[in-house]
């Protein structure tokens, strides 16, 4: 068991934001990374590109560590990054800096934290017991903090209409896709010359259908349903030229005409209910009346936070969104947008339990609107606090433009970008967040781009 440090547990952008703020106010510190190398999630996804050019994708501490280290190139931060981009030319950088090498421990996956010598129910004494942190091989850290950057990535929303999973659908597991699957790339003969249903209307699966249209103009017999528990699409649609983010306008742009051309078709209004095997190896998706068959679904409905690594933790989670109690009603996704999100740090990120804080994806639980430039900040707040610094941890700074429509920043192949936000929206029938959003480096005031 090694020595009580601060423990970050995801090697994404934000827990690598975290590192680097650590770093810079002498804290020790450990990252673990549950894949085999930095960002294991992102590079799942490396094939897509963001909405948001190079010079809002950059944290501020992890510039400056990168910059000290020299041999560093800056990207040109007016084009779009892919997934892989950011790992090559920024994150996997980053970890090489002499602040973070050697502090990140991969193929690390954690499944569970708790107190030394106290569980849930115990309090006396609690507060001053080292954190236990548990990884799936049996090693085992102590910390002095915890900071949960693990994101949602590996925890993916269900395709049934009622929030468990369909009938059958733990059994027809073969058929269906995760979210972001390389169309035209690497899972090109999945799809090719066969008919797929993507479910769910966030931009991750409109970044998906663009591709399948593509590849249906390219391939005979390829085709592609888009299915949709809404009768209204025009929240993923978006705000077309009006988007001050012109790669996520596109985005919506070109799928509304994919469907007015009939290269994809609609079904909306759809709850899948159910999945059947047909005699012929192919999957139906039921929904009462309604029925269709294809030969794999891709599941883009979203994700969710895992909380079971940290249920020996106290934690007071909002019983809806499962975000903090008191962050819960700042990020509402059914009266906020991305745009209208109130800056907010450790005060709204502190739960019962001293000294552990999820921060980024996870900490907004269900909800859709997290920003990446809301995590950087998050992360600066919290260690600020660490660092017993409570006057900068308490002076969160985050300024959220309204324009354009929040959703992921995944975008497909379009020109360059400025800055975003967007309405409050209505009753969410999307996919969440994958967690990587964009930041605008200045030293007080974020402006922001929505995910």
């Amino acid at each position: 068991m090694t020595e009580a440090s601060v423990v970050v547990i995801g090697a994404g952008p934000i827990g690598l934001a975290a590192a680097a703020q650590l770093a810079e106010r002498g804290i020790e510190f450990t990252v673990l990374e549950a894949g085999p190398s930095v960002a294991a999630a992102i590079d799942e996804w490396r094939h897509v590109k963001l909405f948001s050019p190079w010079r809002y994708d950059i944290d501020s501490a992890a510039r400056r560590l990168l910059e000290r280290a020299g041999g560093w190139t800056e990207p040109d931060l007016g084009t779009l990054p892919t997934g892989g981009d950011l790992i090559d030319d920024y994150l996997e950088p980053l970890t090489k800096t002499a602040e973070l090498s050697g502090r990140i421990r991969y193929d690390a996956e954690v499944v569970a934290v708790t107190r030394v010598g106290f569980d849930r129910i115990r309090t006396a004494g609690r507060e001053h017991a080292p954190f236990l942190v548990r990884l799936a091989d049996g090693a085992e850290l102590l910390a002095s903090a915890v900071i949960d950057a693990a994101g949602t990535w590996r925890r993916r929303n269900v395709l049934g209409g009622s929030g468990i999973p369909a009938r059958g659908e733990s059994s027809l597991a073969d058929h269906i896709a995760h979210a972001l699957p390389d169309v035209l790339g690497r899972d090109r003969d999945r799809f090719a010359g066969r008919r797929t249903a993507v479910v769910g209307a966030g931009h991750s699966a409109s970044t998906t259908l663009l591709e399948l249209g593509e590849l249906a103009e390219e391939v005979p017999g390829t085709e592609v349903l888009w299915v949709v528990r809404g009768n209204d699409q025009a929240r993923t649609y978006g705000g077309g030229d009006a988007d001050e983010l012109p790669a996520r306008g596109a985005l919506g742009t070109r799928l509304k005409r994919l469907v007015q051309s009939g290269r994809v078709e609609l079904v909306s209004g759809f709850r899948t209910e159910e999945l059947a095997p047909t005699i012929d190896g192919r999957v139906e998706l039921v929904a009462g009346e309604q029925r269709i068959v294809v030969d794999t679904v891709v599941n883009s409905t979203g994700f969710r936070p895992d909380h079971d690594m940290v249920s020996e933790l106290r934690l007071d989670l909002d019983p809806i969104l499962g975000s903090t109690r008191a962050l819960a009603p700042l990020i509402d996704p059914n009266k906020h947008s991305c745009g209208t999100v109130p800056p907010h740090g450790v005060d709204e990120l502190t739960h019962p339990e001293p000294g552990y804080y999820a921060v980024g994806a996870k900490s907004y639980g269900r909800a859709p609107t997290f920003l990446l430039a809301t995590g950087y900040e998050q992360a600066r707040s919290v260690v600020a606090a660490l660092a017993g610094d409570w006057q900068s941890a308490r002076d969160v700074q985050l300024t959220l433009p309204e324009t354009g429509v929040c959703s992921s920043n995944l975008a497909y192949d379009t020109p360059e970008a400025g800055t975003c936000c967007g309405p409050t929206p209505q009753p969410l029938d999307s996919d969440l967040s994958t967690g990587l959003l964009t930041i605008i480096d200045t030293p007080t005031t974020q402006s922001t781009c929505c995910s």
